[in-house]
């Protein structure tokens, strides 16, 4: 009898059989057997540092002090001994204005008085002779060798002589008023320097002829930059949280690294008329959307000249401050705080074993950048602040905050 073969185990057949093996096998180990994928996030350490919370405002550099110098009598500038930007001291010339005339007054007021004094040596001789007299006419009288018509004549001469001597020393006190007044304004026309400080200004020339009467014209203006103020405009929505005796720090634009530290001195009640003139408006009932700004004052030392009037100062008010604190990006936080305490997302584990864990933290110091750690988290751990796409670039959810 023929044996019939079997054309089941065919070579095509048994190749299928072994790749339908596999793919099972494979299905079976990614379903039980490989660990889930690392997950796909942006995250950044929880570290140690400094946190501050602070208000910032824009400010101005503005000199400590002005004062406009000016003539206090009438006449031509004789002579300017000052420059702009010249350093200058207390009591120093800084300019004369011509003195002839000023110098004419004076010695007539002295030439006055001389002649007032001629006058009463004069008067106080007619008073001697009239006392003289007075004392011989009353003798006579008594003695009845004289008239009592004699006797009130002398009498009468007596006291005119004293009376003539009294307007005499009153008219001699006017004159010595007038002379000091003579004495002042000569004194005036030569001008000097009422503070030590800075020419910032010079407003007249030589040879300008100036009128104190009508005006008080100012020749040079004196600013006293050896200490400087800061007027730092603070918004209406900050000074609310503002106060003096605050510690500040301001940086200038062309030393963005150098901190100028002070303390906020005082805050002016009412916005800057400038800003209050642009804000009004001609209805009653209308509003303005302008912002308004409120001048926070403060002064520091510039012994070296560094900081100059009208130069930007970024200012910073510090409302508080933490030193050595652990400190993560705010944006790692929940949205909503509960009992105190917020939601950070954690990446724990090493390579394929690494997971995103929730803790639950409580936070201090929040300045919207950053958030001051008082429990709940370690310096080290990695916090999870965004979610990465697959591309490596950054996707949708929570993103932004420093990366520390």
């Amino acid at each position: 009898m023929k044996k019939i073969k079997s054309s089941w185990f065919t070579p095509t057949r048994v190749v299928l059989g072994v790749l339908v093996v596999a793919a099972a096998a494979w299905g079976v180990k990614k379903a039980f057997f490989t660990p889930p994928p690392r997950p796909d996030v942006i995250t950044a350490n929880v570290v140690v540092g400094d946190l501050e919370d602070t208000v910032l405002a824009s400010g101005t550099i503005k000199s400590f002090k002005d004062v406009s110098v000016g003539a206090q009598v009438s006449g031509q500038i004789k002579r300017l001994h000052v420059a702009l930007g010249d350093t200058v001291k207390q009591g120093q010339l800084v300019a004369e204005i011509d003195s002839t005339t000023q110098q004419n007054a004076y010695q007539n007021a002295q030439a006055q008085i001389a002649l007032l004094q001629a006058q009463l040596l004069a008067k106080q001789a007619t008073l001697t002779q009239a006392e003289l007299s007075f004392k011989r006419k009353k003798s006579l009288l008594a003695q009845d060798a004289g008239s009592a018509v004699d006797f009130e004549d002398a009498q009468a001469a007596l006291a005119t002589a004293k009376a003539d001597i009294s307007v005499l020393d009153a008219q001699i006190k006017q004159a010595k008023t007038s002379l000091d007044t003579a004495r002042v304004n000569l004194d005036y026309t030569r001008i000097t320097a009422p503070i030590d400080g800075v020419v910032v200004a010079v407003l007249a020339e030589e040879g300008r002829t100036v009128n104190a009467n009508q005006s008080a014209p100012t020749i040079i203006k004196l600013s006293k930059l050896d200490t400087v103020q800061i007027k730092a405009q603070i918004s209406e929505a900050d000074v609310v949280r503002v106060k003096p005796g605050l510690p500040v720090y301001f940086t200038i634009l062309g030393e963005p690294n150098q901190r100028y530290e002070a303390q906020l001195k005082s805050i002016e009640p009412v916005p800057d008329a400038a800003q209050t003139d642009t804000t009004t408006s001609t209805s009653a009932t209308s509003t303005s959307a302008t912002a308004i700004y409120y001048n926070g004052l403060f002064q520091v030392p510039n012994p070296d000249g560094k900081l100059r009037v009208s130069m930007t100062a970024q200012v910073f008010v510090v409302l508080n401050k933490a030193k050595d604190a652990l400190l993560i990006p705010s944006t790692a936080l929940s949205d909503k705080a509960v009992k105190g305490r917020y939601t950070v997302r954690v990446l724990e584990g090493e390579g394929r074993e690494q997971k995103v864990v929730p803790h639950q933290v409580r936070i201090g110091m929040n300045n919207r950048v950053q958030a001051q750690v008082l429990e709940g988290l370690k310096a080290g751990d990695k916090v999870v602040v965004g979610e990465a796409s697959a591309g490596g670039s950054s996707g949708g959810g929570r993103r932004g905050g420093p990366m520390f």
